[in-house]
């Protein structure tokens, strides 16, 4: 038997499917092991909080009477200070980094649920000869890619932000070290400096976390995080936007909620990179119909060829990916533009 002919064969669609059905029950093991792992992690961080907030109260009063001390206990009260700020941060970091994995896994075992269901309304695979087609351009095939073309742009937006500004802060807190002998007052003015980029740095992982899976959508609801992530939105890329909400405000399923979310954050993110617009309207309205949501800029607009049916090999990753999780949930997304004169985005759910 020819056993390299056999393992270069390609895979049924129930191999596929058990494949999947595989790493989603190894994707939500691994969610209850890291939950216990934040749950340590987040102890643990308490506890360092409250020793650096200890040891930051006996640093000041130290400060108060700065000439009557003696010059190595001040030495070692900043020593003592900054080990007691590392140990918190790094803490925190891998607290962070964790939650952020928690996010990714969470994201992930959804997309595989949804593939999984989608399989099961589907009905048995297709006997022999009759096998749906696993090309490039088959549901199924492309979701998967688009979810690993979204991990490494994740994977790369991690290694250029957050990663490259711990680095720095380590090297940072390295030259205040070897400053504590030879110049207390350049090593006191580095230490400031240090404790605003520790900060700023905080702050880009709250940002990197918020676009990554904002909390207050599970506890808030979709509204006030568009709400939020809006207004984010329009200061950080300086296009006005306005966000108008009509009907019932309530809660919608939270797989509905993550869609809509992430549709209009992969369209706000368009508007800011290609569209060249100084001005977005974004509206949600739920009536009894459903959910009708609406993105229109003033930008440049594009040639709709290019969304064109039957083209899904030609389409950008982040449009195909919004129209099939929307198709998934049975809903539709409509694109209305001509080059110069802006875009329209229509989605529509039901509920």
């Amino acid at each position: 038997m020819d056993t390299l002919g056999s393992a270069q064969e390609p895979l049924s669609p129930k191999q596929v499917l058990e494949q999947i059905k595989r790493e989603y029950e190894q994707t939500q093991k691994e969610l209850k092991e890291l939950q216990l792992l934040i749950e340590q992690s987040s102890i643990e961080v308490e506890k360092l909080a409250q020793r650096n907030t200890q040891v930051v109260n006996k640093l000041h009063q130290m400060e108060a009477s700065l000439d009557t001390v003696p010059r190595q206990d001040i030495k070692e009260m900043y020593t003592t200070a900054q080990e007691a700020q590392m140990r918190l941060f790094t803490m925190h970091g891998q607290l962070e980094q964790l939650q952020g994995k928690q996010q990714l896994l969470q994201r992930h075992a959804q997309i595989l649920q949804q593939v999984l269901e989608v399989a099961g309304e589907l009905g048995a695979p297709k006997a022999a000869g009759e096998a749906e087609d696993l090309g490039e351009g088959s549901s199924i095939v492309r979701v998967i890619n688009a979810q690993e073309s979204e991990r490494q742009r994740l994977a790369r937006q991690m290694h250029d932000g957050p990663a490259q500004s711990l680095t720095n802060l380590i090297l940072q807190a390295e030259i205040c070290e070897r400053l504590f002998d030879s110049d207390p007052a350049r090593a006191r003015a580095e230490l400031a400096e240090l404790k605003e980029a520790v900060n700023h740095t905080f702050q880009k992982v709250r940002e990197f976390i918020f676009d990554l899976r904002p909390m207050m959508l599970d506890d808030l609801g979709l509204n006030p995080t568009l709400r939020r992530y809006i207004q984010d939105f329009q200061a950080k890329s300086g296009i006005v936007c306005n966000l108008s909400i009509t009907g019932k405000e309530q809660r919608l399923p939270a797989h509905t909620e993550v869609t809509v979310f992430r549709v209009v954050q992969g369209l706000l993110n368009n508007v800011r990179q290609h569209a060249s617009a100084t001005q977005v309207n974004v509206s949600l309205a739920l009536g009894p119909d459903g959910l009708n949501v609406s993105v229109e800029d003033d930008g440049a607009g594009f040639d709709l060829s290019t969304l064109a049916p039957g083209d899904a090999q030609h389409k950008p990753t982040g449009i195909l990916m919004m129209m099939e999780q929307v198709e998934m949930l049975g809903g539709q997304l409509h694109f209305d533009s001509s080059p110069g004169r802006g875009t329209r985005v229509q989605l529509r759910l039901p509920v």
